[in-house]
């Protein structure tokens, strides 16, 4: 069936335009019809490089994957969900039966289907079909625009569950991204008392200091290791969430942290990255990655809805559908004043 959709030609080359997508509901599916996307980092990575890692775009692509709507039709076997309901949609699929799934780990599931990861068409389209059991209703008080920013939450909550915060904790998390800021509001609604973020754009550092319990760090004038020491009298911090995926940021980054402390490394550096394990090894620091999330979907909008977590000053402008173009072409620019870029069906 053709759809209208925010299609990926090739590098640098998108198109809004008609394009063969699967609409049959089945009997655990529903159908709903999109309200509003987020224009994710990796969305932009696929436009301006054509691939992550290992995941290629060799072929045309729907781009989209943080994403709420209302549900327009409901499978035969699904119970939980009924038509005219507000929805976020988990976007990775796993295959139940994995070995991954059954351990609880099913977003290392290697079979697993996510939007808009190549093959797999993403969602910035009228209507998309989804398996009920990764579709969530909203509460009433959550917005559409909210509701499309779960997801990106979602990632910063799992690395704050590897992270296993103790009350009281103090962070840090170097970068101050649409992830970066996340993560910092999920450790401090986990149990930390403060967070430290740290970045080279002031604009980007206003926005994320501008919330209770966080204090920034612009490193090309201060050393973040002193802001630490200071923080610490020179103890070090329990956790340092690294989610700027720049390979400098990782210099040093052992300094930061207290002996047993953690790193999590949530961003996805464009080149390798060298540390030294032996200094990692004298304070047993632990390391731990982060690769999307797993269990976490349904606690995220939780957290959302209860107001602990306010994620619309993350909001820096709505586009519509037909300017979705605009959209990408503007968060491809980094503007130092953007966090996320939404756009609206």
């Amino acid at each position: 069936m053709k759809a209208k959709a925010l299609v990926l030609e090739k590098v640098r080359e998108l198109s809004l335009r008609d394009i063969d997508l699967a609409q049959d509901v089945g009997p655990d599916d529903v159908k709903i019809k999109i309200d509003t996307v987020g224009v994710c980092g990796s969305d932009v990575h696929y436009y301006t490089y054509g691939r992550i890692g290992g995941f290629v775009v060799n072929a045309p692509m729907v781009l989209g994957h943080e994403a709420a709507g209302i549900v327009t039709e409901v499978g035969a076997k699904v119970k939980t969900l009924k038509v005219g309901d507000r929805v976020c949609m988990e976007p990775g699929v796993p295959d139940l039966t994995s070995r991954a799934s059954k351990l609880g780990l099913y977003n290392v599931d290697p079979s697993v289907v996510f939007w808009a990861t190549p093959p797999v068409h993403g969602v910035l389209t009228p209507y998309v079909v989804h398996p009920a059991a990764f579709t969530f209703k909203l509460p009433d008080n959550v917005s559409f625009a909210e509701a499309a920013m779960v997801e990106p939450f979602a990632v910063g909550l799992w690395a704050s569950v590897k992270a296993g915060i103790k009350p009281g904790d103090t962070a840090v998390v170097t970068g101050a991204g649409p992830i970066g800021i996340m993560a910092a509001l999920a450790a401090l609604a986990g149990g930390c008392s403060r967070v430290i973020v740290s970045d080279l754009v002031d604009e980007k550092l206003a926005i994320a200091g501008a919330y209770a319990g966080i204090s920034t760090v612009n490193v090309k004038r201060e050393k973040l290791v002193d802001a630490v020491n200071a923080a610490t009298d020179g103890w070090g911090v329990d956790i340092v969430f690294e989610a700027s995926g720049s390979p400098r940021a990782y210099e040093g980054i052992d300094s930061l942290i207290r002996p047993s402390g953690c790193l999590i490394a949530i961003g996805m550096p464009v080149e390798p990255v060298k540390i030294d394990i032996s200094s990692f090894a004298a304070k047993e620091i632990r390391i731990e990655t982060v690769f999307r999330y797993a269990n976490v979907f349904d606690r995220a909008l939780a957290m959302i809805a209860s107001g602990k977590v306010d994620l619309k000053p993350l909001i820096s402008a709505t586009f519509p559908f037909n300017d979705s173009i605009a959209a990408f072409e503007r968060a491809a620019e980094g503007r130092p004043k953007d966090v996320k870029l939404q756009i609206k069906m």
